[in-house]
């Protein structure tokens, strides 16, 4: 760290390890973030969101188009507080568009509930599709931007 400006200070360097070590015996911090990312998918799928497959921790909700994408990654920072990285061609092929949601141990089944709210708000607000039938798409120039 003295003589190269890019190297990690040592006390950062001796907590990464600390934290690795810990990691390497403690499942506690998989089984939690495994729990919220599992009821997470659970109730953004019950709320007809398009929740994708995943195998994962990784909570994909399907857009479909990249400008709706966008205007719903906005959104849901400017409206809701909410970040949630916006995945578009060409990291996923196109009309696969898609928000990146990444539960982890820490995000309680209140915090799930108010992002399901904050969601269906969004998709609601630009009209971007659910997944079941029975909840209308609004019409492009309907839309409503931010």
């Amino acid at each position: 760290g003295f003589i190269f400006t890019t190297a990690l200070p040592p006390a950062i360097a001796a907590a990464a390890t600390a934290s690795i070590r810990h990691l390497k015996r403690s499942q506690a911090e998989r089984e939690a973030q495994q729990r919220q990312a599992a009821r997470t998918k659970q109730v953004l799928a019950a709320a007809g969101l398009p929740v994708m497959e995943s195998a994962t921790h990784i909570v994909p909700v399907l857009v479909g188009d990249p400008e709706l994408c966008k205007m719903a990654s906005d959104r849901l920072l400017g409206v809701h507080g909410i970040y949630i990285q916006p995945i578009n061609y060409p990291t996923v092929p196109r009309g696969t568009e898609r928000l990146r949601i990444t539960p982890t141990p820490f995000h309680s089944d209140a915090l799930i509930a108010e992002l399901q709210d904050a969601l269906v708000e969004t998709w609601d607000a630009l009209g971007i599709p659910y997944a079941s039938a029975g909840r209308p798409a609004v019409a492009k120039s309907e839309r409503i931007i931010p």
